[in-house]
């Protein structure tokens, strides 16, 4: 092993005592929603047509919603993806004409067509008005969020929980339900959360807000559910989503999965595991790139909010190296070499080593990042803390760091 590598892990024991402290508790929440809602074999079961009394898919929302501490949950295979998730509970919480306020800067490169864009069906096209209110030095604005929640009223408070692009650190449960506080000392608005990333970081999730978002590829889905995502949220508010799921006149009356349910419930009880890995290899990738004078965050000695390490190389070609080299370590299409290209709801060349067992899912040990100065890659998951030591080598090699 390099003794970069051995030197890290060696310094970062407490923090690794750390991380499993969290998961264990997580573990012990999840374990006592399974048991609550006497999750047996049927639930596995698979359905077709109208998905009339769908005990498994009835039952993963009731479970959901008691692993997130929330009132409801819509948990579904349905859901195509993150930003899915985001735009089903946008359009269910947004009439023509309503407000929405971005409380921590401009939302995340694939929410910018479905916010603003022209003709597409887009919120703008609907007459919803969005403001965006920017991050001060990387945090949150609470004097302009007061300021802003108390002159416009809007109807939706939305906040982006990881950094998305940006280099600035993720937020935690307390601030999340802090921003919570002051929206609602100065309007009447719901509170969205895009919670994606930063599922069973913390010890507790962050209940303070009306609904909270996700994905099933990313940390609650384990590395084993094939698709989804989640909403969950409090009664009124999953009520006016679950139509723009379906139907306004269906909600979650129909909905058939004709696969197997066993993944999402597995994924979702392996959870907290897995997640521990990720932080593990996120902190010991910090630690070592750190040392070897790179910019990256959360710094060492910081928590993590959520699974993803940013390291800022400053250089194109070493962005692309470092990328090449993640992708040459992964299980799956490990001989593939990842090139910058227009992905789909992004606005700059985006280069991704995803060599995962699931179709982009960042649970896996994956790195992205868009081709655009100061070139920082995004490195997020990892089924094993072992293949994160072992893709880490990968790293320092293709950088020439022996």
């Amino acid at each position: 092993m390099h003794r970069l590598i051995t030197s890290a892990i060696e310094e970062l024991k407490d923090r690794f005592a750390s991380i499993d402290d969290v998961a264990l508790e997580n573990q012990r929440k999840v374990l006592d929603a399974f048991i609550k809602n006497r999750i047996a074999l049927r639930h596995f079961a698979p359905t077709t047509g109208y998905g009339y009394d769908d005990v498994g898919r009835d039952t993963l929302n009731r479970l959901f919603a008691d692993v997130f501490g929330t009132e409801d949950a819509i948990a579904s295979p349905l859901i195509a993806s993150g930003t899915h998730a985001l735009t089903v509970a946008l359009f269910g919480l947004l009439r023509p004409n309503m407000t929405l306020l971005c409380a921590t800067g401009k939302p995340y490169d694939t929410l910018n067509d479905v916010i603003f864009g022209d003709g597409i069906g887009s919120l703008k096209d609907f007459g919803v008005k969005c403001v965006i209110i920017p991050l001060s030095d990387g945090v949150p604005d609470m004097k302009a969020i007061a300021r802003e929640c108390n002159k416009l009223k809007p109807d939706v408070v939305m906040i982006q929980r990881s950094r998305g692009y940006d280099m600035r650190p993720a937020l935690s449960v307390t601030q999340i339900g802090d921003i919570a506080s002051v929206a609602r000392s100065n309007c009447s608005a719901r509170i969205l959360l895009d919670n994606c990333y930063g599922e069973f970081v913390e010890k507790t999730e962050p209940t303070a807000v009306d609904v909270l978002v996700g994905s099933l590829i990313k940390n609650p889905g384990g590395g084993i559910a094939p698709t989804g995502g989640y909403i969950c949220g409090t009664k009124s508010a999953i009520a006016d989503i679950e139509g723009r799921l379906t139907a306004p006149s269906i909600g979650r009356e129909v909905g058939s999965y004709s696969g197997d349910y066993r993944p999402f419930y597995q994924g979702l009880f392996i959870a907290p595991h897995i997640t521990a890995q990720s932080l593990k290899t996120a902190a010991l990738f910090s630690y070592v790139f750190s040392s070897l004078g790179y910019d990256t965050l959360p710094k060492p000695e910081e928590n993590y909010d959520d699974i993803i390490c940013s390291i800022k190389f400053g250089d194109a070609d070493k962005l692309i190296d470092f990328c090449r080299a993640v992708q040459s370590a992964s299980p799956v299409d490990s001989f593939a070499a990842p090139e910058p290209w227009d992905m789909p709801g992004y606005n700059d060349k985006i280069i991704m080593a995803a060599g995962a067992f699931v179709q982009g899912a960042s649970i896996e040990l994956s790195c992205d990042a868009p081709i655009r100065p100061p070139y920082i890659a995004y490195l997020q998951g990892g089924l094993t803390f072992e293949h994160g030591i072992l893709a880490l080598e990968k790293c320092l090699a293709a950088l020439k760091i022996y």
